[in-house]
């Protein structure tokens, strides 16, 4: 017979619940940590340098509100006062877009391109919450560093880069955003790739498609159509969730990473004419 404790709860089942929360919690812990592996790739150091591109293009460094160094590099355009705050995706670094951003800096807009913690030639570890805060910072930069308003702005998130540009931009006053090959949340990811276990255990991250409902920004959205890391069904379903103006452009033939390839002249140019709208030269 079973002794029995406190309130007569058998010791057998007290400990078989332990374990089953022990169990389940290491579980919880392993898919979180398999999620966090496939979410952020980064490569770290830098592999192109601007110079070596014939890119001009300042590399420095800013301090994050948490005391991270992140790495950034500011392509100037001259004599503009507008700006556009690049925000790459989960992979590589930003050298790897030093000549994409060169081509939205003849546009005649300063660009700012940054490193995420963890990235490229920046301290710390990457996570949601950092991401965040690192593109916070670079947007303060812009406004007290470089003198740009806010209102003089726009944002360019591709993929990943796509959820943060809408999380920075809420509530915000800023000229307007670009996001690319983006998508609703992280749970509706990882969902289509691990299953809805997973899924439920990324419940609340990177949750765009809630967001987007504060947006106050002009928003202009790419997708290409044959798109295999971020299901076109999702980009088009964040989409419909945006309240303010906004455009959707389908790529024909695009997948996730061939973008600019695939949307050729065309595709920059409807980049360019959103920038002349929204923040006027």
């Amino acid at each position: 017979m079973q002794r029995m404790r406190g309130a007569g709860v058998p010791e057998g089942i007290l400990r078989g619940l332990l374990v089953l929360l022990l169990t389940g919690g290491a579980v919880v812990f392993l898919v979180q940590r398999i999620v966090d592996y496939l979410l952020f790739q980064p490569s770290v150091g830098i592999d192109f340098k601007p110079e070596e591109l014939g890119i001009r293009a300042e590399s420095f460094h800013l301090a994050t509100e948490d005391s991270v160094r992140v790495h950034a590099f500011y392509l100037p355009a001259a004599r503009s006062d507008r700006a556009l705050l690049f925000l790459h995706g989960n992979a590589g670094n930003a050298s790897h877009r030093l000549p994409n951003a060169a081509l939205l800096a003849a546009m005649d807009i300063n660009v700012l391109l940054l490193d995420y913690r963890g990235y490229g030639l920046s301290d710390g570890s990457p996570s949601e919450p950092g991401c965040y805060a690192d593109a916070r910072a670079a947007l303060i930069h812009l406004m007290e560093q470089r003198g740009i308003p806010e209102d003089r702005i726009v944002l360019f998130g591709r993929s990943l880069g796509g959820a943060v540009a809408i999380d920075l931009a809420q509530h915000r006053a800023l000229a307007g955003v670009i996001v690319e090959s983006t998508f609703t949340s992280l749970r509706d990811m990882v969902s289509g790739y691990i299953g809805p276990f997973a899924g439920l255990m990324s419940r609340g991250r990177f949750d765009s498609v809630t967001k987007v409902g504060s947006l106050r920004a002009p928003l202009l959205a790419f997708h290409g159509d044959v798109d295999q890391v971020v299901p076109y069904a999702l980009g088009a379903r964040l989409y419909e969730a945006v309240p303010t103006p906004k455009a959707f452009e389908t790529l024909k033939g695009a997948g996730h990473n061939d973008t600019l390839q695939s949307g050729g002249a065309p595709y920059l140019a409807r980049i360019h004419a959103f920038i002349d709208r929204v923040a006027p030269r």
